[in-house]
């Protein structure tokens, strides 16, 4: 081995050039030597593994090796060879530099670690992008967890390196690394608090992929399109993306609209506000009138002739409507709305279907709708929603009810 590290030096010198110069056009020979053979072998394993991978991707029924092709951990497999010889023929090459050869071997030593960096890195990619296609997982923050993997692979290679540089021991550095852990926790504080959030929200499944949320504090409304380890990305529906810190999700409030998408409806609560100064007690006449709306008119004789039969029994003196029981308009509009929204197809009539009257307002007395409509899709759940107050908007005048607006500039015109 010693003859073969001297040949171009024996060389040199037979052809008279001095003892130094022919150390160093040796070194320089057998260093471009070196690394020509290198780089044909490390060529020659990426095409065959490459192509090995290929072929085999093409015949396998998964497509967990497609990902491996996709993420290059073939191509970086492939580099671990080239290395081997590397480290073994340095020493070769380096026969008469002894501190330039190790020096070398530390340089290469340290891109040995970063190439196995490298090859976990391929490797977690291709987990990630294949758990990404499992349906039992596709919503999951996978992400977060691979960010989580990959950062204790650096954090480690990262010491290594520094113990293959400073040429110590492990456990005289991570000792030396223990009193320096107040900085490293305030470095990476971001980082930890973002993976206890991610575990948080999986393990109590908070937000998945896919989830329409609401976070009024970042701007967002739209569909989680993201999950990792320091930030969730949200695509409004407007298509831009928001981008929120994942410790929010448990720190503040945010509202995942999941629980409406599986229940069996979409929420509608929306109120009329009736202008209280026309809220009056019905007169006969203003009854019989009312009886024509078919969809209460069975309601309105039944109640007539409960609230007469009650009013004949207490003497009730019906000279003046306020004595005894009456009949409003408010109340039988609330009825009429109720008994509307109940037969409206695309309210799903096994979910709450309810209309109350709400608490007076300087602007009225509201009458609020509370049901559920059978479509969820948000186009049609806002025809739905028109299409009822729509109807109830126009039938206000048949029950002599005004609805109340503000003021605009027609309302002070005269003729």
């Amino acid at each position: 081995m010693n003859s073969f590290s001297h040949f171009f030096y024996d060389k040199f010198t037979a052809s008279g050039i001095g003892d130094e110069t022919a150390m160093f056009l040796n070194l320089l020979v057998l260093v471009v030597s070196l690394f020509i053979i290198l780089y044909v072998i490390d060529f020659l394993l990426r095409k065959i593994i490459i192509n090995a991978f290929n072929r085999f991707a093409e015949k396998s029924n998964t497509n967990f090796d497609n990902l491996m092709v996709k993420n290059k951990a073939p191509r970086n497999i492939a580099h671990i060879v080239p290395v081997i010889i590397a480290d073994s023929l340095i020493p070769i090459a380096f026969i008469d530099f002894e501190n330039a050869g190790n020096f070398v071997s530390k340089g290469l030593e340290v891109f040995g670690v970063l190439l196995t960096l490298w090859i976990v890195r391929s490797l977690l990619n291709t987990f990630k992008d294949y758990f990404k296609t499992l349906p039992r997982l596709k919503d999951k923050p996978i992400d977060s967890y691979i960010q989580v993997f990959m950062i204790f692979a650096w954090a480690f290679g990262f010491i290594v390196v520094l113990v293959i540089i400073a040429d110590i021991h492990i456990p005289t550095f991570l000792a030396t690394m223990g009193a320096a852990s107040a900085v490293i926790l305030l470095m990476f504080k971001d980082t930890i608090m973002g993976f206890v959030a991610s575990i948080q929200v999986a393990t109590n499944d908070m937000v998945r992929i896919g989830d329409w949320i609401t976070f009024e504090k970042y701007g967002a409304d739209g569909d989680v399109i993201e999950i990792n380890l320091t930030t969730v990305k949200v695509q409004n529906f407007d298509k831009t993306i928001t981008t929120i810190p994942t410790y929010s999700l448990i720190s503040d409030s945010v509202k995942n609209w999941r629980g409406m998408e599986e229940a069996g409806g979409r929420r509608i609560k929306r109120a009329l506000i009736i202008k209280q100064e026309s809220v009056k007690h019905l007169s006969t006449n203003d009854i019989d009138e009312l009886k024509k709306i078919q969809l209460i008119s069975a309601y309105i004789e039944k109640r007539q002739a409960d609230i007469e039969q009650h009013n004949i029994q207490n003497g009730a003196d019906k000279s003046l409507l306020i004595n005894g029981r009456n009949l409003t308009n408010m109340g039988v509009f609330r009825k009429y709305m109720e008994t509307y929204v109940e037969n409206h197809s695309a309210i799903n009539d096994e979910m709450t279907v309810m209309v109350r009257q709400l608490a007076p307002t300087s602007q009225g007395i509201p009458i609020e709708i509370y049901a559920f409509s059978a479509d969820k899709v948000w186009k049609n759940y806002e025809y739905i929603m028109a299409d009822i107050f729509d109807h109830l908007v126009a039938s206000v005048g048949y029950f002599n009810l005004e609805l109340f607006e503000l003021p605009s500039n027609t309302t002070f015109k005269t003729n």
